[in-house]
């Protein structure tokens, strides 16, 4: 498979000796200084971990391009629903997701378990931090914001998202997700579910960046001969099945 690499910075890099392992080939590698073009852009797939600001136009230069995209940068929620049109309108396929590390993928469906039981105890409360090195743009991190959602879908007790400091005390409605950059932190996931009596942390550590680029040429493989606009969160299981 041919593969385009948006975003060439230490992600990229890592993407590319993975992607190199599995007997892929890089076609292009494109960043600020070294801009993708429709011309450009040659490849099965395109790979970006570029920059929030960058997704609705690299997303466009695939589309005209006819390349399918795995999307790996996070921040861009925003324009999820302009990225899915101009995927759909060019009969593009496009993978995306908050992370692509496929140890996080069970850690997501096992806070989905541990959110569900603790509904059903209200002794004990739910809450988050996470720590990301201090070059990340984006707090909380999108795979937090991930992880919150799938607390707020099981515990009806919290209602909201609270992502800032508190300095008093926090509504009880609120899931407080706190974060803390600095150092080189690949990143660091941790929930809480806190009693008077105990306390139980599950938490997911990143060693290094090669389970991040590994899902997504993993994505990348699945979703080169397809269409359509996918979360790798909801296709995860049916890779795993597959491989």
């Amino acid at each position: 498979m041919n593969i385009a690499l948006l975003g060439y910075g230490a992600m990229g890099k890592e993407i590319e000796r993975i992607a190199l392992e599995r007997g892929h080939t890089i076609t292009g590698r494109f960043n600020i200084t070294a801009p993708a073009t429709p011309q450009t852009i040659v490849a099965d797939v395109a790979i970006d971990f570029s920059a929030a600001g960058a997704v609705v136009e690299n997303a466009t230069i695939c589309a005209e391009s006819g390349v399918n995209l795995v999307i790996g940068t996070t921040g861009w929620n925003a324009q999820k629903e302009e990225v899915e049109k101009v995927a759909t309108k060019a009969g593009i396929g496009v993978v995306y997701g908050s992370n692509f590390s496929v140890g996080m993928q069970l850690f997501f469906r096992i806070v989905g378990k541990a959110a569900h039981l603790v509904n059903g105890t209200p002794d004990y409360d739910i809450l988050m931090h996470e720590l990301h090195h201090k070059r990340k743009a984006d707090s909380p991190s999108g795979t937090a914001l991930s992880l919150a959602d799938i607390i707020l879908q099981h515990v009806t007790r919290k209602e909201h998202v609270q992502p800032e400091t508190q300095h008093g005390r926090i509504n009880e409605n609120a899931l407080h997700v706190s974060s803390t950059r600095g150092g080189e932190i690949a990143g660091t996931h941790t929930v809480y579910l806190d009693s008077l009596a105990d306390t139980i942390e599950l938490t997911h550590r990143a060693k290094n960046r090669s389970g991040f680029a590994l899902g997504a040429v993993i994505a990348a493989e699945w979703v080169a001969d397809k269409k359509g606009f996918h979360d790798f969160t909801d296709i995860f299981e049916s890779i795993v099945s597959a491989s």
